[in-house]
């Protein structure tokens, strides 16, 4: 199998990329590893305080408009930033927290430690509320491990006058196997890759004449096409998307009569995604390819000691 990032791509957290000399099973295996196998981190236990403090002569209780467990998940789904080469250990297999008891468990090669302590408006403020967001998170840990800039804006609960939040969160590793929140990626899919050709280049002005542009902001016109075909596969994705607009149930495509075409590329794939900024595209996709990797290895290691 071959991988080449195409042209223009990754996009911010987005990324296609194109495989070659390689099956539909196979690209399939690297979408279900991207997304249920490759390592991560998030919040994963939360503690609370409970209780009613005096800060100021004004008495504050400890409760919001969520209950505890729904504060708990909106802060497990919050993107926490993953750096693989600090190789943390996983919580469960940590060599310095395996034989303690639950309770005492987690440490800084297992587990990055956050706080939020916040209040709500103060009494003789013009707001009734305010609002929690990531961003008000503090990293007791590295600083490397703040909350990114793109996610300081996620909200999670809101506070009345009256009210505070005082929490400790930790974040381990995990897969996506096990929960969403260890997932690093969304909207996997794969297609195969097709070139588009140009067949009757009169009946395709029916498309033409739409004035529909590429996602580059070119005019999806007759220039496009180079000896009557196109292989650039952004260009191709989107003369995909633009043939709906004369196929069945358009009332056009009588007049279009598959002037344009597109035809399957033999052995190579698009594959795309995005990741939710915990980490990069790229290092996901390798992350992904060395999970496949190590599983492999292992199962014909399994299989030799079985034949022998």
């Amino acid at each position: 199998m071959k991988a080449q990032i195409v042209e223009g791509w990754p996009k911010e957290n987005s990324i296609r990329i194109s495989l070659s000399e390689t099956d539909a099973s196979q690209v399939n295996a690297i979408r279900r590893a991207l997304i249920s196998d490759v390592p991560k981190l998030a919040i994963t236990r939360v503690n609370i305080s409970q209780g009613v403090v005096e800060t100021e002569g004004q008495i504050l209780e400890s409760v919001n408009v969520l209950p505890d467990e729904m504060l708990a998940h909106r802060l497990a789904m919050i993107p926490v930033p993953t750096y693989p080469e600090e190789k943390l250990d996983f919580f469960e297999t940590c060599p310095v927290c395996i034989d303690m008891v639950e309770a005492e468990k987690g440490c800084p090669q297992c587990q990055v430690l956050y706080s939020l302590n916040i209040q709500g408006p103060a009494p003789d403020a013009e707001e009734d509320h305010i609002t929690v967001y990531a961003g008000d998170l503090t990293t007791i840990s590295d600083p490397m491990f703040d909350i990114k800039e793109e996610h300081r804006r996620i909200p999670i609960t809101i506070l009345s006058k009256g009210q505070y939040l005082e929490l400790y969160a930790f974040a381990t590793l995990g897969r996506g196997a096990s929960h969403q929140k260890w997932s690093p990626v969304a909207g996997v899919g794969f297609s195969n890759r097709n070139v588009a050709k140009l067949n009757n280049a009169k009946k395709a002005e029916t498309l033409f004449a739409l004035g529909l542009k590429t996602s580059d902001g070119r005019d999806i016109d007759a220039k496009l096409f180079k000896n009557k075909q196109v292989d650039d596969v952004n260009t191709v994705m989107d003369l995909e998307r633009a043939l709906h607009q004369v196929g069945p149930g358009t009332g056009r495509d009588a007049d279009f009569d598959g002037a344009i075409t597109l035809e399957q590329v033999e052995g190579e794939y698009v594959l795309s995604y995005e990741t939710d900024g915990s980490l990069d595209p790229v290092t996901v996709f390798n992350l992904a390819m060395d999970e496949l990797s190590n599983r492999f290895a292992g199962l014909n290691e399994e299989i030799g000691v079985a034949l022998n």
